[in-house]
């Protein structure tokens, strides 16, 4: 790790931010600061815990606030890598304290603030400081309030602010004052001991700076540390080597624009798969069609940075303007997967979408993808009646295979086979892996369908779009497992039998959930007394208003019905023999 460091060496706040030569930049590929209440209190806790000990302070004492990784940039800043959310967060309160200290008279006391002054701006050869010249700049596009924080630096008000600058200021200011408000502020013994604690911040506060020689090397040195902030993800590296292939093809405004409207749209349609990074998710789905491909079967999957960062991240630096292309359609895609486009998709086709959205693994996303990709027309579209049939062969296929024991990473082989074919030219048929008939039937009548199974609501969705008098429901309908029978009324293995199940809006199941069926099937069909509206779902309507009760010979007869029309699907999508 040497070669790759320009230098490290410990320092306390007002030796690094102090120097003449410490003049940061947050660079544009950065995400936002995002450090909110918890985080600034608990660092202003930690701090005042070690520098606020009454007369017993050691000066040798010293507090380790972490490292900050920086590359010295061709503009001669350190442009930070690692460190942003507590580097912003330690001016902040520094401009806090300046600001408290502004009257005070205490020679001492005066040194301190402007020793601080040194922290946040640039100073003349007396240490006058010049306020337009701050210590820090933050050049982030996806932070549209990025200039609050050159305002309070420069100013020290907040005051109409509504960023979390501003906010996490105002929380700093109030810990600060409640220091001081109490007391005679024109005591120079008051305005001496009260300096105590922003010396010991400035003296006795260490920051580790870890200064690369490159970016590359700082991004690699950055991923081996632990950091109190918010690391970055994958996807901000890569954001790293895109940006600069714009950049050197003088494009860096058009790329940090699309940059910013991908990473808000990818945000709002993955979020809800409770996904960590949203744009991970884009670059992990675009992947498994590059890897396609490269006709790579391998089911041995790498992990995404290692496959980007092949070639020195060639396929980013190299082909940026092709692939950048590709993860907008492909997010355009999603969208209006996500959206139920009907502009874009057929009612058919939004049918086997929704049926997809409730899968036991996440393996039909990728495929998807991979079709998407090879079969887009000009205007990103798909001849539906071929997308239809593909996504019908990979319910079957992923439904089935799932049965039969299969995990997502089983399935890693077959489906990564047909994602080769489907960029050959070739149909998705998974003809080396098709079922035996015999054993599927077999196994899907042993099979418990019980609650803790993904298949089991995979099975129910399946079975709710069959039904072709079943209108299509919103993807955000939030459907759970209902029990239609109660407990206790039938023997238990009866009462775990996909017969006695459905899928049922959540907001129904709550009332539904422990009541008879005589008394479930009002809540089925609606309740107008209450202002209870129905379920959407067709299938529970009819059960509700054909039967007296619902027994266990109803449950027997529509288990047979789901699993012999289920076996009839995987027939009809050619995965028997």
């Amino acid at each position: 790790m040497s070669g790759m460091l320009t230098s490290v060496e410990q320092k306390n706040i007002l030796e690094l931010l102090g120097s003449k030569d410490s003049l940061f930049l947050i660079p544009d590929y950065q995400r936002p600061y995002a450090w909110g209440d918890d985080e600034c209190s608990a660092l202003w806790d930690d701090i005042v815990d070690f520098a606020v000990t009454g007369n017993s302070f050691n000066i040798n004492n010293e507090y380790f606030l972490g490292p900050i990784v920086t590359f010295r940039n061709e503009s001669k800043k350190l442009e930070v890598i690692d460190g942003q959310q507590r580097l912003i967060t330690i001016l902040l309160m520094l401009r806090a304290f300046y600001q408290d200290m502004d009257n005070f008279s205490d020679s001492w006391s005066r040194e301190i603030r402007k020793n601080i002054g040194r922290c946040i701006w640039e100073t003349d050869e007396e240490g006058r400081p010049d306020r337009d010249k701050l210590k820090i700049d933050s050049q982030v596009v996806t932070d549209d309030e990025r200039n609050e924080l050159a305002e309070i630096l420069r100013s020290g008000n907040a005051d109409n602010m509504k960023s979390r600058y501003a906010a996490n200021y105002r929380l700093l200011q109030g810990f600060i004052r409640s220091r001081s408000d109490r007391h005679d502020k024109s005591s120079t013994d008051f305005q001496h001991d009260y300096s105590k604690l922003p010396n010991r911040i400035l003296n006795n506060c260490i920051l580790l700076p870890i200064q690369a020689n490159t970016q590359d090397a700082a991004l690699r040195i950055f991923s081996t540390l632990n950091d109190r902030g918010k690391p970055l993800s994958d996807s901000d590296i890569f954001k790293v080597k895109l940006y600069k292939a714009f950049s050197d093809d003088g494009r860096k405004d058009y790329f940090t624009d699309r940059w910013k409207e991908l990473e808000t749209l990818c945000g709002r349609i993955f979020s809800p798969l409770k996904i960590s990074c949203p744009m991970d998710e884009l670059f992990n789905r675009y992947m498994h069609y590059e890897r396609a491909k490269a006709g790579i079967t391998d089911s041995t999957q790498e992990g995404l940075r290692s496959f980007y960062e092949r070639g020195n991240y060639r396929l980013l630096r190299e082909e940026h303007e092709r692939v950048f292309a590709n993860l907008q359609a492909l997010a355009g895609f999603w969208r209006a997967v996500a959206d139920q486009d009907e502009g874009i998709f057929s009612e058919q086709v939004l049918r086997r979408l929704f049926v997809l959205d409730y899968a036991p693994n996440a393996a039909w996303t990728l495929i998807t993808s991979v079709y998407f990709m090879s079969n887009k027309d000009a205007e990103g579209r798909l001849d539906d009646a071929k997308f239809y049939d593909f996504l019908g062969k990979i319910t079957a296929f992923i439904w089935t295979a799932t049965i039969l024991g299969a995990n997502s990473h089983n399935l890693r082989t077959p489906l990564f086979r047909e994602m080769v074919e489907i960029l050959g030219g070739h149909g998705v048929t998974f003809g080396k892996y098709r079922f035996d008939a015999e054993e599927l039937k077999a196994e899907i009548q042993r099979c418990k369908f019980n609650g803790k199974k993904k298949i089991t609501r995979s099975m129910l969705a399946w079975w709710l779009m069959a039904d072709k008098e079943q209108p299509l429901l919103l993807l955000s309908a939030s459907l759970e497992t209902e029990h239609i029978a109660k407990k206790g009324k039938i023997n238990p293995d009866m009462y775990e039998m996909l017969g006695n199940k459905s899928l049922l809006e959540g907001k129904i199941k709550s009332s539904a959930a422990n009541l008879d069926f005589t008394d479930k099937k009002r809540y089925y069909i609606g309740i107008p007394s209450l202002r209870k509206a129905g379920t959407q779902i067709h299938e529970l309507h009819c059960i509700a208003g054909a039967k007296g009760n619902f027994n266990a010979k109803d449950i027997s007869q529509r288990s047979k019905k789901i699993i012999e029309g289920f076996l009839q699907f995987v027939a009809y999508n050619g995965l028997t023999k």
